[in-house]
């Protein structure tokens, strides 16, 4: 065989490899841990997501709140808030193995899509810091509204949205610009912002109003704000927080903190079809890898709990650390 045909044919398997790698994430039985930040105690726990048992408890900085997965899988991203920085955790060693800067009190961040850039939300100095993540260096400080949280990255590239708390306003950011285009009023404290897959719309939680701001991407109008109705909890009790869009895009599916619900949302019409029932203090959520199940951090009872998102049910309750905040799902 020449030189050009064997060349051919390892590039020929070289992407069957890949393309194997990727079908195996894809499909239900692979392996994959999951990853839980507790602020209180100042770890992540590691869980099998086959037996959900515990794997590891890692020590971290001090209040880890907002975690991320890298692009190619192999780090966690933790903003430790009251050690100001960033810590980058291997997933094969689960070692801290860098320290980025941050600025004050990073709450949440979300990466650029081409894993280059953290957008980094600064809750007491009121900016949005951007994170080179090679150099490890802040190459942009980006005024926005009074404490600053949800952060999100449109499907493009283009937009970065940020949510400030005291201000009650999602503000869109032109990731080249660095410039605050527009300024959304919401409801009162919004906490958590994500994309739909096609970037047309927003969802926008917030916290104290118990709602969630469905906005046109295009027109920077709220389409509807979703409110939420449990007789049976105090209205000041139902209090949005995370949300987690399915691949389909066909449900939403929102965390209503000390109402220790989860609704359930046809993102499509934007009505709500079922809540259901889990920890105390309910936070925010991720899906396995076949997003067949929903995994939530609910902040006082100290668990995770596990939602058949098929069948619209709670399946099981899993302890983890001391006041659970994040959830990321890895290889």
């Amino acid at each position: 065989m020449s030189f050009a045909l064997r060349t051919a044919a390892l590039r020929a398997a070289l992407l069957v490899s890949v393309a194997a790698g990727a079908m195996l994430w894809a499909h239900p039985a692979c392996a994959f841990r999951v990853f839980v930040s507790n602020e209180k105690d100042n770890t992540i726990t590691v869980l099998d997501g086959a037996s959900l048992k515990i794997l590891q408890t890692v020590a971290v900085g001090a209040r880890p709140r907002g975690i991320v997965l890298s692009k190619d899988g192999r780090s966690l991203y933790i903003c430790t808030s009251d050690a100001d920085h960033i810590e980058v955790l291997d997933l094969a060693s689960l070692t801290v193995t860098r320290t980025l800067p941050s600025n004050p009190d990073p709450e949440y961040m979300a990466l650029s899509v081409d894993g280059k850039t953290l957008y980094v939300a600064n809750e007491d100095n009121s900016q949005v810091s951007v994170l080179d993540v090679t150099k490890g260096e802040i190459t942009s400080e980006i005024p926005v509204g009074v404490e600053p949280e949800g952060m999100a990255v449109s499907p493009d590239g283009r937009t970065v949205l940020c949510t400030s708390e005291t201000t009650s306003m999602a503000h869109f950011i032109d990731t080249v610009t660095h410039q605050v285009v527009a300024s959304v009023l919401v409801g009162t404290r919004p906490r958590f912002a994500v994309f739909t897959r096609d970037g047309a719309r927003v969802w926008v939680s917030s916290e104290v109003a118990g709602t969630v701001a469905v906005i046109d991407t295009a027109t920077h109008r709220i389409i509807k704000t979703i409110r939420f109705d449990l007789p049976d909890v105090p209205t000041a009790a139902i209090q949005a927080v995370g949300i987690n869009l399915s691949e389909d895009g066909r449900t939403a599916f929102v965390d209503l903190g000390p109402a220790n619900r989860v609704a359930v949302v046809d993102a499509n019409d934007l009505a709500i079809e079922k809540y259901l029932l889990v920890g105390q203090r309910v936070w925010h959520g991720a899906f396995s890898p076949d997003q067949g199940t929903l995994y939530v951090a609910n902040g006082i009872s100290n668990d995770m709990s596990v939602i058949d998102a098929r069948a619209l049910e709670v399946t099981q309750s899993v302890p983890v650390g001391q006041s659970p905040w994040g959830i990321v799902v890895a290889p």
